[in-house]
């Protein structure tokens, strides 16, 4: 069983304080949806509970059977969708895919090419595995950035702006990562997409 809590949770930069008393508890089977304009600190919300980012106050407790995680275990536990993440231009999606799992120290044997290509046809990039990503579009790259975050299967799926650049197929392939994470844990979205609020079991709109 896994929760997200949120406990009084306040983030400021300098004399800006983007986000105050955030307090929330979201459980195994949930999702819940973070809406609100720009600037009302979505991401950052999303960067704290992510472990990115220290909290000015309060705090961010991500628990598996009961069991408060440490900060690397949070790093294991977590995948995340943001566009602050790079992909390398010279590598294929192949490539960037098997140094990401490298980077997050998966074995081997479990993340080999036939799996990695796996997580590449279950995002719609099998027919480009061998293609460079210089030469994908902003909606390909992101599906990859997609299969990046499930690639260890974790506890807590965090979705910055998930469909963003993506066609109705790739919308098609977030709602069924999303059914599927819920399966397993937890999902927190966020978005100012009011079509996706009905992914929500929860719903927390922040104000600027």
């Amino acid at each position: 069983m896994v929760s997200v809590e949120c406990r009084n949770l306040t983030k400021s930069f300098g004399y800006r304080c983007v986000l105050e008393g955030v307090c929330l508890r979201v459980e195994q089977g949930e999702t819940l949806v973070v809406t609100g304009r720009n600037g009302a600190g979505k991401t950052t919300l999303l960067r704290l509970i992510a472990g990115l980012s220290k909290p000015t106050r309060g705090e961010v407790v991500i628990a598996v059977n009961g069991q408060p995680l440490d900060s690397e275990e949070v790093h294991r536990h977590v995948g995340f969708v943001t566009p602050d993440l790079s992909l390398y231009a010279e590598l294929t999606a192949l490539e960037n895919l098997a140094f990401f799992a490298a980077l997050r120290g998966l074995p081997t044997q479990r993340h080999d090419a036939r799996c990695l290509h796996e997580y590449l046809g279950a995002v719609g990039l099998l027919e480009r595995a061998d293609d460079l990503l210089r030469d994908f579009s902003s909606g390909l790259k992101q599906r990859l950035k997609l299969a990046f975050a499930v690639l260890h299967r974790p506890a807590v799926l965090l979705l910055d702006e998930p469909t963003s650049n993506l066609d109705a197929a790739g919308v098609e392939i977030v709602e069924r990562l999303i059914r599927d994470q819920k399966q397993r844990g937890v999902v927190i979205l966020a978005t100012n997409n009011a079509e996706e609020l009905k992914h929500g079991d929860q719903i927390l709109r922040l104000s600027p």
